[in-house]
């Protein structure tokens, strides 16, 4: 599996010729006005939200993502993801934030999203947190987690790995701080094997946002 990092929390993991896309933004996003395009088959989105909702922008050529945007369990390729339900609040209007569940190459991967406060978390999110040995989290603060909450919450669950996300150079400083682990190298991408987890506990895998 192959995992890139556009920024926010835009995110794509490939493996052989499958692409999930996880919160691609609106063409509309302030927080993105220029997002990178591409083919997926399935489109993740965790907030109907223009930061994290632009389904659209991940479909090109001859693919044309499967949707999935709130709780429920679906099948797709091959692949089982359960959606659980939690909450957020952004700028003042609160939203349905869903965490997902699905295993890609053998790795248990569980998605936060725009998440600010674990207490929102239904108790199927939190197995699915629980279950995972790969954890997407937010750490930027804000109307999402900060870095002292995201590193407490993420390690509560203890994953393999932890992948930050929307994250700028402070705020990931800081979560690497958190951990102990400040000379961590940042990747470009991570590619991961089941085998590369094996012996990892809340290791933090910090990754380039790609243009």
């Amino acid at each position: 599996m192959v995992i890139t990092y556009y920024g926010k929390q835009y995110c794509k993991l490939t493996l052989g010729d499958l692409t999930i896309a996880i919160n691609p933004p609106e063409k509309d996003s302030k927080a993105m006005p220029k997002p990178p395009r591409f083919g997926a088959d399935i489109a993740l989105i965790t907030t109907r939200h223009p930061d994290y909702s632009g389904a659209d922008t991940v479909a090109l050529g001859d693919k044309e993502p499967f949707v999935i945007d709130g709780p429920g369990s679906y099948e797709i390729k091959g692949i089982f993801i359960t959606g659980a339900k939690s909450s957020v609040t952004i700028d003042g209007k609160e939203y349905i934030n869903t965490v997902y569940g699905f295993e890609l190459d053998n790795i248990k991967i569980a998605v936060l999203g725009a998440l600010a406060d674990a207490g929102t978390l239904s108790p199927e999110a939190k197995e699915i947190a629980g279950a995972s040995d790969m954890l997407f989290i937010p750490v930027v603060g804000g109307d999402v987690f900060d870095s002292a909450k995201a590193y407490k919450v993420a390690t509560s669950f203890s994953p393999n790995v932890i992948i930050p996300l929307d994250a700028d150079e402070a705020s990931l400083t800081k979560f690497l701080k958190e951990a102990g682990q400040q000379n961590t190298d940042m990747q470009d991408k991570a590619t991961l094997k089941r085998k590369d987890l094996d012996g990892k506990e809340n290791f933090i895998i910090p990754l380039i946002a790609q243009a």
